[in-house]
C-alpha cells in the first residue's frame, strides 16, 4: 500500500481543521493560536486513526500506538523556504519498507535556514500522485532514537511563487511504522539533515 498517498484521503477531515503545509501563511504572531491549531489537528488525527482500523493502525495495536506521541509544538520549527526548480525532473529510485523500489521525480530543492544553518531538502512527486502536492521525506539526527529510524514525511501544497513554509511540527511517521503491510519509501541521502529536528511526530 502507498501509505503516504493514502494519508491524504484518510485524514481529509484533519486537513480541514488546520492548514497542513507550506504555501499557507506562517504562524500567527500570537503563538498560542498556532500551538492551539497544532494541538487540535493532533487530537483530530488520533480520532481519525481510532475510527479507521488498518488505516494505518491494526485494531490489536490501537492501545499501543494511540494516542500518537509528539514533540511539543514549537513555532521555531516553521521556516520559510524557496523551491529551486529542477532543470529536468530526475527520477530517484527510493527503496521502500517492503523491499521494493519506488520511482520518484525530483521537482526541485527546497532551500531554507534552521537554527542558523543553511539546509536543503529534495521535493518529489510520484507518477500517478497529486502533482499539486510535494512529497518531502527526511531523516535527521533524532532518527532511530526519539523518532522513527526510517525517517519521517512532510507534504507541501504547491505554490505559484515557489515560496513555502516548512512546518516540521507537522512531520509524521510513515504508515509502515504502525503496519508493515504499508509500502513506504525511505528518504534519499540528500534528505538526511545534519541536525536534530525536535518537532513533529516521535516514536513511543
Amino acid at each position: 500500500m502507498r501509505g503516504w498517498i493514502k494519508r491524504a484521503f484518510a485524514l481529509a477531515a484533519v486537513a480541514a481543521l488546520v492548514a497542513c503545509n507550506a504555501g499557507n501563511p506562517p504562524p500567527d504572531d500570537n503563538q498560542g493560536d498556532y500551538v492551539g491549531q497544532i494541538q487540535a489537528a493532533r487530537r483530530a488525527q488520533n480520532e481519525a486513526f481510532s475510527k479507521q482500523p488498518n488505516q494505518p493502525i491494526p485494531p490489536d495495536k490501537m492501545k499501543v500506538f494511540l494516542p500518537l506521541k509528539y514533540f511539543a509544538p514549537d513555532p521555531a520549527y516553521v521556516v520559510p523556504a524557496e523551491l529551486k526548480p529542477a532543470e529536468r525532473r530526475i527520477v530517484v529510485e527510493m527503496p521502500t519498507s517492503t523491499g521494493k523500489i519506488r520511482q520518484q521525480q525530483r521537482v526541485g530543492v527546497l532551500e531554507f535556514t534552521l537554527n542558523g544553518r543553511a539546509l536543503t531538502l529534495g521535493a518529489f512527486v510520484e507518477a500517478g500522485a497529486d502533482v499539486n502536492r510535494l512529497f518531502v521525506p527526511f531523516a535527521d539526527m533524532t532518527s532511530g532514537t526519539d523518532t522513527y529510524a526510517a525517517g519521517r514525511y512532510l507534504e507541501l501544497n504547491r505554490t505559484s511563487t515557489g515560496i513555502y513554509n516548512i512546518d516540521f511540527n507537522k512531520a509524521y511517521n510513515p504508515y509502515c511504522y504502525y503496519n508493515p503491510e504499508f509500502d513506504c519509501p525511505y528518504p534519499p541521502k540528500e534528505n538526511r539533515l545534519p541536525l536534530p529536528i525536535h518537532a513533529g511526530e516521535r516514536v513511543q
